[in-house]
């Protein structure tokens, strides 16, 4: 499967045009779209996620990995609907009301559709009611909740109170994360899980989905 394994390093090297060029060629030769995805890209992608997560690479390199998978993604979507492949899990992701970071948000984003999984992603400064309703409509398995201030961190308990309110909050997980936010305000308003880093975060989420 040497095609597979150069996709991979291609894909860690955050080489798009190559990528795309190996997941053309891969179809063309039979590989399985499932196989593509998961031994191709989420492969080097989850290299990547290992490496980030032991300081060996940094921000800029999971981006552009990132890019490079979501170009791969692109051309072999089609390809997985009609394969009937299925994501893994659904989560919604957004940084909380009142908070206008969105770099933490991103990344996580990026590892959890390097996991596999399909992504709602409801940008920045989003209502405990967005969050609910988006997590209802999408029938996601997890609310991923991002905040980088302490003074809009307390929003992740009114999504927590909204998701109870909705009767959702037993059918999804709710995961915060972002630097003030620690375990034990994790536990103090009732959310599923807390984790330092985004690679976690993927990690954690996946168990969720497929557990």
């Amino acid at each position: 499967m040497g095609i597979l394994e150069d996709m991979s390093t291609l894909l860690q090297q955050g080489r798009a045009p190559k990528v795309k060029e190996l997941v053309t060629q891969a179809l063309e030769e039979g590989i399985s779209p499932k196989d593509i995805l998961e031994e191709g890209l989420l492969s080097g992608m989850s290299v990547i996620g290992e490496k980030f997560k032991n300081n060996e690479v940094f921000v800029p390199e999971v981006l552009i990995a990132a890019r490079a998978m979501n170009a791969g993604v692109e051309i072999l979507k089609p390809y997985l609907v009609s394969a009937g492949v299925e994501t893994k899990g659904t989560a919604v992701i957004g940084t909380v009301k009142g908070d206008l970071h969105d770099i933490g948000k991103n990344l996580v984003k990026m590892m959890l559709e390097g996991k596999g999984l399909n992504v709602i992603d409801l940008g920045v400064d989003v209502s405990p009611e967005t969050f609910v309703e988006k997590a209802k409509e999408y029938n996601a398995d997890i609310i991923c909740c991002s905040a980088l201030l302490t003074t809009t961190m307390t929003e992740m308990k009114n999504v927590v109170d909204k998701a109870c309110a909705e009767g959702i909050r037993d059918k999804v997980k709710i995961m915060i994360g972002g630097a003030p936010v620690t375990q034990s305000f994790c536990d103090s308003i009732g959310a599923d899980y807390y984790t330092p880093d985004a690679a976690t975060a993927s990690e954690v989420a996946l168990k969720i989905c497929t557990g």
